[in-house]
């Protein structure tokens, strides 16, 4: 999944983003400036950073060059009012990787974001365990050679299941790596997810609850 930060310090622009990228699976949190930009960035790993320049305190430039300076391979997308070549070629002087010029449509910034987020990525790796196959680069989910059709949420939710080796994982967990930092840690949202999933897959189960820990994936007579 790909995990995007928002920095931008106009709140309504920043939550109409974030509720666009949502709404196509992209986790996305939001940092009102660059300070707590940089605080979000030290804490969290993001694939992509949809920054505004013109930022209160410290400047979208120096948010831009923190992040290319870390090393991580974080992209960013520079957001600007100002649309003139000079401009433009300041923003990617300081490490931008796309430049989109306010107003925009919010369907061209997603796009954009999901192609920075493929972007020089090795695809990922194929995942298999008890009779499941999953490809994350096709965005496939196959049980016995049998393509099965998931919904965003269950596929997130059976990626990180899998990508954990057979070992148990919280809902805890569940909810920080496959919902965004806002997720409510009291909603049902995990265990309506799962039971949704096991619906899809068919039996036997192969996503197992381990009561009072978590959930795991494995063979069903491993239940």
């Amino acid at each position: 999944m790909v995990r995007v930060l928002v920095v931008e310090d106009e709140r309504y622009l920043a939550e109409a983003v974030q509720t666009a990228l949502r709404r196509e699976a992209v986790a996305a949190d939001v940092a009102d400036d660059g300070e707590q930009a940089l605080e979000r960035l030290a804490h969290t790993a993001y694939d992509v950073v949809v920054l505004d320049r013109d930022l209160p305190g410290i400047h979208g430039d120096d948010v831009g060059r923190h992040v290319v300076a870390s090393g991580t391979g974080t992209r960013v997308l520079m957001l600007t009012a100002a649309a003139t070549l000079d401009d433009k070629a300041r923003g990617f002087g300081v490490g931008a990787d796309d430049y989109l010029t306010k107003p925009f449509e919010m369907r061209e910034l997603v796009l954009r974001v999901r192609a920075l987020g493929r972007r020089g990525a090795t695809p990922p790796p194929v995942l298999e365990a008890a009779g499941l196959r999953l490809d994350p680069f096709r965005r496939e989910v196959f049980r016995d050679g049998l393509h099965v059709p998931l919904s965003r949420k269950q596929f997130a939710v059976l990626e990180v299941l899998l990508a954990a080796g057979g070992g148990v994982v919280s809902a805890e967990d569940l909810l920080a790596r496959a919902w965004d930092e806002n997720a409510d840690p009291f909603t049902n949202a995990v265990r309506i997810t799962i039971s949704g999933l096991r619906k899809r897959l068919g039996t036997p189960w192969v996503v197992h609850t381990v009561p009072g820990v978590g959930y795991r994936v494995g063979d069903p007579e491993d239940a």
